[in-house]
């Protein structure tokens, strides 16, 4: 071969830096190290093989090689002391095999010049290696004692007098050299000169592929691109997206840059602000976070805690005032340093006077008292418990959440209200997550905040009021907050670690159970709140509703007095509850009518009697529900409850001729309407034990009414009532004066219990009512009533309908009974027909 020209750029390399291999530093190297020229003895068709990993070797390039594997290490030290000091380099297709195997190595490698050797102190060796020609392996020709393999070798043929598509070529690359060098300012302007100094397009093209930042593949593919211009093609395009990267990443430093100078200028000026608010005696930023860690220091935490908020306040002094998200870290940690974490009020627990404080604030309410001082007993013998969650259930106005504020007091503990009604957001219980604008912490949490004790009396109030929309369901949410077992690791959204909510005392009170979800009732101990007898009504107003409104409005003690009919008067004809919230506005506006005769120095009444009640509160708006007399067939009181109390009810059946149809009027409810079709099958199937002429089934109608047809009315417990209309409707017997009754009726005449039994029974007292039937299985509720409220009733408790009917029933018809006409229907069977169903609503 013809002798090439010198290299201008291997003329001027002197030094080949190794900081890629231990235990070198700089290998030096003269200009007579270099071989420029072509042996043609070197190029044999047998070449021993040199596995290298993560490096492609292209011709003219000189690289370090370090040479681990022993089989290697032998190989380049027999080259070295050879003759030509040439070995095949070879990549490696799999870098992570320690032991190589052929079928492991690319196929196209190059002829390499072996310049120097260097053993290292480790016993490795170093080889300085230049490229000389490309070479394809066809066949291994053995693997031991290193590879030997019968190559062909492949010459550049970039063509030397170029047209003008590859000159364009040339120059696109040699353009994007220029441009590489100017985007990365890590790259020596020594090599600028270099590139400049390159005369040969082939060995340009090698040497940009040498140096390209692309990967092992990408480089082995270039190498075995064997076509010139095609090789230069596809370099072009790898270093095309070099540049785009490169701009990219200069587009970056430049905005980071401009971001700097910023900062500085926002530094310059926060401190000429900080001067400012030291000379006006402003707290600045780093004063607040300062004396916000000295709050920190005193705070009882654990230390999941205390990590949250080291690294939220580290945050935060790194967030610049003027940002955005630097009020909201300050809201949290001034939240977090707020809460009382571990901060417990000391219970109260001497046990005769907390039942005299809850005496002194509540009348009656017995076993809402006896539940209280029992948590207290358990509490001072043990000396620590997981707080119950009592659910509070009664009707409107019985003190379920003023009794709240007494079982506190008795306790001595910090008291905090919730209401829960319209509440129909998840997040009003969980909190909002920090990332969200305008993002606070539940209304736990926040009360808890505010209550500054982790052991407060805590009222859920109207927790059957809470509802549910696309938001989430927060009675789910509250499943945590109100199970002992999982509120000691309560966990806010807002908080973002876990608050110990086990201490506190929960206490929920709701008007009604059906709301309220099935999971969330079983977690709370349900106490209900019955209403209030007339005699408990009259102390409650005596003791407690008449000094307050006295002392509200202005009143001494002895300017005005009430007497017991005056306030029954009141009770009876200007309420009807099972409460006292009415009650207590009512006697409300005869104190403030009072007030103003006082203060305009009129006459006026200083002891309040019915009369004058009427007088200053107008007409009666009830009437007091007082028995009827039953001369009538099919006439029977009932009893009913109410959200606002019990009532009684009168139930009546009349007859007349036709098909035997049945009507139900007075806004009857779907319960109701069956106890009524129940009850006519009853006396259908029982006709004869019972003296009922079976035709009247078929040729009389049957009209059963409930009287105040515009209130609707519903509920299982005028079963019973409407089996005794119905039988002395069609026996045309009386039934016994100043009897009621309450219970419910099955197909097979059995007596079921109903619930409600002692508002129903004031309700019967107050009508004037003697007698009572009911199912056997409410003696218990009936036990439950005090004594002195009952001791004028008589009770009958049945478990048939034989049995109610006998009570019932005087065996004398009424006076005028219905004289039942029949036409001749000889032949004809009885009852043949189901009666047609018809309901007046």
């Amino acid at each position: 071969m013809n002798k090439k020209k010198k290299n201008p750029l291997l003329s001027d390399l002197r030094l080949v830096e190794m900081s890629d291999f231990d235990n070198m530093e700089m290998i030096p190297l003269s200009p007579g190290d270099f071989d420029d020229n072509d042996d043609p003895a070197a190029y044999t068709d047998e070449l021993p093989i040199l596995p290298i990993r993560n490096i492609v070797l292209f011709p003219g390039m000189v690289i370090p090689v370090t040479v681990g594997r022993q089989k290697s290490i032998r190989l380049v030290k027999k080259q070295y002391k050879s003759k030509n000091k040439v070995v095949g380099v070879v990549a490696m297709a799999n870098p992570q095999k320690e032991e190589p195997t052929a079928e492991d190595l690319y196929r196209v490698g190059t002829l390499a010049h072996i310049l120097k050797m260097i053993v290292l102190p480790d016993g490795n060796v170093t080889i300085i290696v230049q490229g000389k020609k490309r070479f394809q392996i066809h066949e291994f020709l053995k693997e031991d004692p290193h590879f030997q393999a019968r190559v062909s070798y492949v010459d550049d043929n970039f063509p030397v007098k170029p047209n003008r598509e590859a000159k364009a070529l040339i120059q696109s690359l040699r353009d994007a050299a220029h441009k590489t060098l100017n985007l990365n300012p890590e790259i020596p302007r020594e090599a600028q000169i270099a590139l400049d100094n390159i005369e040969s397009n082939n060995f340009l093209i090698h040497f940009l592929s040498a140096n390209t930042n692309a990967d092992q593949p990408e480089k082995q593919a270039l190498l075995e691109t064997f076509q010139s211009e095609e090789q230069a093609t596809k370099l072009l395009e790898l270093m095309m997206k070099d540049i785009q990267l490169l701009e990219m990443k200069r587009e970056i430093q430049s905005k980071a840059s401009s971001e700097i100078d910023q900062q500085q200028r926002d530094y310059y000026i926060r401190q000429q602000i900080k001067v400012l608010q030291e000379e006006l005696g402003i707290d600045s930023p780093e004063q607040e976070i300062d004396a916000l860690q000295a709050r920190a220091a005193q705070k009882k935490w654990n230390k999941d805690v205390n990590e949250q908020f080291q690294k939220e306040i580290s945050k935060l002094r790194r967030t610049n005032p003027m940002s955005p998200e630097y009020p909201i870290g300050m809201n949290y940690l001034e939240l977090m340093v707020d809460l009382p974490w571990n901060e417990y009020t000391k219970d109260f627990f001497d046990l005769k006077k907390a039942q005299k404080i809850l005496d002194q604030d509540h009348f009656g309410l017995e076993k809402i008292k006896e539940r209280i001082i029992e948590y207290l007993a358990v509490l001072k013998m043990k000396g620590n418990l997981k707080a119950p969650i009592l659910c509070l259930y009664g009707p409107p106005g019985v003190g379920k959440t003023s009794l709240g504020k007494s079982i506190a007091k008795a306790l001595g503990r910090k008291y905090v209200r919730m209401a829960l009604g319209g509440v129909h957001d998840e997040s009003e219980i969980r909190g909002h997550r920090k990332t969200y604008i305008g993002a606070m912490p539940g209304k736990i949490i926040q009360n808890i905040r505010k209550a500054k004790s982790s052991n407060p009396v805590f009222i859920l109030d109207e927790i059957d009021k809470v509802s549910s929309d696309f938001r989430g369901d927060p009675s789910s949410a509250l499943l945590e907050v109100l199970d002992p077992e999982q509120n000691s690791s309560f966990q806010d959204n807002y908080l973002e670690v876990e608050f110990d909510l086990s201490k506190v005392l929960f206490i929920a009170t709701a008007n009604s159970l059906e709301p309220i979800q099935p999971a969330l009732r079983d977690r709370m101990e349900i106490i209900e709140l019955t209403g209030y007898t007339m005699e408990e009504k009259v102390q409650i107003a005596k003791k407690y509703l008449i000094p307050k409104q006295k002392q509200e409005h202005g009143l001494d003690a002895k300017m005005l007095t009430f007497s017991d009919a005056a306030i029954q008067k009141v009770i009876e004809g200007y309420t009807r509850e099972s409460g006292v919230r009415s009650l207590e506005q009512k006697i409300g506006t005869l104190v403030r009518k009072i007030t103003k005769a006082i203060a305009l120095e009129e006459e006026y009444p200083k002891n309040l009697r019915p009369d004058d009640v009427v007088k200053l509160l107008g007409a009666e708006y009830f009437d007091k529900d007082e028995y009827d007399n039953n001369d009538s067939a099919g006439v029977v009181t009932g009893l009913a409850w109410t959200s606002v109390g019990g009532e009684i009810l009168f139930v009546e059946s009349s007859m007349n001729r036709g098909r035997g149809t049945l009507t139900l009027s007075g806004q009857l409810g779907e319960v109701m309407k069956e106890s009524a079709i129940t009850a006519l099958s009853y006396l259908k199937a029982h006709a004869d034990e019972l003296g009922i002429d079976h035709r009247l089934f078929e040729y009389y109608n049957l009209h059963v009414h409930v009287p105040a047809g515009a209130v609707p009315k519903d509920g299982p417990s005028a079963g019973i009532t409407m089996v005794t209309s119905m039988a002395s409707a069609f026996t045309q017997r009386k039934v016994k004066s100043k009897l009621a009754m309450t219970g419910e009726v099955t197909l097979r005449g059995k007596v079921l219990p109903v619930g409600g039994i002692k508002e129903k029974i004031l309700a019967a007292k107050r009508a004037g009512i003697r007698e009572v039937i009911l199912c056997y299985k409410n003696r218990k509720d009936v036990e439950e009533i005090t004594p002195a409220y009952i001791s004028d009733l008589t009770f009958h408790y049945v478990s048939r309908v034989e049995e109610v009917l006998e009570l019932a029933l005087l065996p004398e018809q009424v006076a005028n009974p219905i004289k039942f006409v029949f036409p001749d229907d000889k032949g004809k069977p009885a009852d043949t027909a189901t009666p047609e169903v018809v309901v007046l609503n």
